[in-house]
């Protein structure tokens, strides 16, 4: 059984400033730094934020069942805004399912942009258990919190730059 479920968040901000951070390795940084309750560790274990990185994800106590999970980086798409990561090891893949990718787009929208966090999964059959642990919870929450951060960092320079 394959499935999949979507969150939508709108930004206010311009896309290219969320890519900078969805695009990129800083989006594992920021979330380990900002979001401790729901990462507490993100490691490169192969490449350089490119097509083909694989990162090693680490939970912290209390997030059922996922300890730790891998993931690889299966399409990143400077252009349209577009980040794929299966995961390969651990993790949702040790909650039983047979496959479980994310994708995170960053689309233009008449005011600021659009974080689109995808999560596609599939399960067994009878694994109609398993499926209910996917969720887009922790993705919205990422979302909320890189929003403000950019927003807050935004003002900032702005700020430095008016005082200049």
């Amino acid at each position: 059984m394959k499935g999949s479920l979507c969150h939508e968040l709108e930004t206010g901000l311009p896309a290219a400033d969320v890519w900078e951070v969805y695009g990129s390795l800083l989006l594992g940084q920021l979330v380990t730094q900002l979001l401790p309750d729901i990462l507490s560790k993100v490691e490169v274990v192969d490449g350089d934020g490119g097509v083909g990185t694989v990162l090693l994800f680490t939970f912290p106590p209390g997030i059922v069942g996922l300890s730790c999970q891998k993931e690889k980086f299966i399409k990143v798409d400077h252009e349209n805004f577009v980040k794929e990561a299966l995961v390969v090891e651990g993790g949702f893949l040790d909650l039983g399912f047979l496959s479980y990718l994310l994708r995170f787009e960053i689309i233009d929208a008449d005011e600021g942009s659009v974080i689109r966090s995808t999560v596609e999964y599939e399960v067994g059959d009878g694994g109609a258990d398993t499926a209910s642990l996917a969720s887009t919870g922790i993705l919205a929450c990422v979302a909320e919190t890189i929003t403000k951060h950019i927003k807050v960092q935004k003002s900032t320079e702005q700020t430095i730059k008016e005082a200049s």
